[in-house]
């Protein structure tokens, strides 16, 4: 395997150097403590070229793939700069339009997304069924006229109270008359200003600028043009939006274990104690060297992950892998840093115990590590299912 980057691959890795020019760390807190969106930023973004990155040229994109929109993320997290609009909206639903939504649907979506002047995001997550997917209720019925009406709920749904569309996976037969548990699952999309649709912003503890939503559909009104692939076999297709989410959240991971560490790494050579820096004492060298390894260890992980999907290879083994040691390697890194930092780990000035509970959320969300470790048991080791 070649590990070379190419120029292009370069370039966009080394892009979330040239935004925190403009946009750093400090600012993006400012922005994680309201709760509001940087629209500005996500607009250059677009205007830069790099929200449709997985998406084809003739629509906007730049025909690249998973591999570039996974660098592009782990070079912004580098800086301390975790944009998850960038995993709902451009490689969940833009990517996943690309590859099987119709012509008409890839004229009039994609084009104004690609360029930052449309938001997306992807609902997928209720708060009967959690992370047993196959029990989701919200229900798409269909008419006589052959179009449908979709009802149900929500939950936990990033960046939606900014988003003009969401991808909603819905049952289009419900759970108790389907013929097998993956059937009868079909995806739309989802004006979020149509008549039916409420948004109802969570309180979260954690610090980020996208909101997390509760949304309700009372009788929104669809049509056969608003399906994403086939009616009641959209499962089929899920995994090639579950599997880049996987892929690019271990990205940001990555990312943000790297900045943590190089925070310390240059507070440590700084800061003097016993007449020496701390950095010098082994206490802190070693847990910081360990991190620093695990970081690098979960990015080759992710990377193989991103190569295996770009290549049309199974890669579901890799992107459970690469998100499991991806979260546990930025926790151990952003924890070390919290000890290398001390008391001043807890200022604002700082800001590094800030990137605490974000790194631990993604332990739990997505999807679970749990979860993750089930899929590898049983899928990959060949274990018993054991739920």
């Amino acid at each position: 395997m070649d590990f070379e980057l190419s120029d292009e691959q370069r370039m966009i890795l080394d892009y979330g150097s040239k935004l925190a020019e403009s946009f750093d760390r400090k600012q993006w807190l400012d922005y994680a403590r309201r709760h509001e969106f940087p629209e500005h930023i996500w607009r250059q973004m677009g205007e830069d070229g790099f929200l449709g990155l997985m998406v084809p040229e003739e629509y906007g994109g730049a025909g690249l793939g998973m591999m570039e929109m996974s660098l592009l993320m782990e070079g912004m997290a580098d800086h301390g700069i975790p944009m998850q609009h960038l995993v709902v909206g451009p490689t969940m639903c833009l990517a996943h339009l690309a590859r099987h939504g119709t012509e008409e649907q890839k004229q009039r979506y994609l084009p104004p997304a690609c360029a930052g002047k449309e938001v997306w995001c992807f609902a997928i997550t209720e708060p009967t069924a959690g992370s047993n997917s196959m029990k989701i209720t919200t229900l798409a019925k269909s008419a006589d006229d052959g179009d449908f009406r979709l009802n149900g709920q929500k939950v936990f749904i990033t960046g939606s109270d900014v988003a003009d569309y969401a991808m909603v996976v819905a049952r289009t037969t419900p759970f108790q008359d389907a013929a097998k548990k993956t059937d009868g699952f079909t995806l739309f999309i989802v004006n979020l200003n149509a008549p039916g649709v409420t948004r109802q912003p969570m309180d979260m503890s954690i610090v980020i600028p996208e909101r997390q939503c509760e949304i309700f559909f009372e009788d929104v009104a669809l049509t056969k043009a608003d399906v994403i692939g086939e009616v009641d076999k959209g499962f089929s297709i899920l995994f090639d939006t579950l599997n880049p989410e996987r892929i690019i959240l271990a990205a940001m991971l990555i990312g943000l274990g790297r900045y943590a560490i190089g925070q310390a790494v240059e507070y440590a050579c700084e800061r003097q104690v016993f007449d020496a820096p701390i950095g010098s004492y082994q206490g802190l060298q070693h847990p910081l060297a360990e991190a620093k390894t695990e970081i690098e260890v979960a990015t080759l992980m992710t990377y193989k992950a991103a190569w295996a999907f770009d290549n049309d290879r199974p890669a579901a083994e890799y992107s459970n892998m690469a998100k499991y040691y991806a979260a546990e390697a930025a926790i151990h890194a952003v924890d070390t840093a919290v000890q290398c930092f001390g008391g001043n780990a807890y200022t604002h000035e700082y800001g590094i115990f800030d990137l605490y509970p974000f790194v631990r959320m993604l332990r739990t969300a997505p999807l679970n590590r749990e979860m993750l470790l089930n899929y590898i048991g049983e899928k990959v080791l060949g274990l018993p299912r054991s739920y």
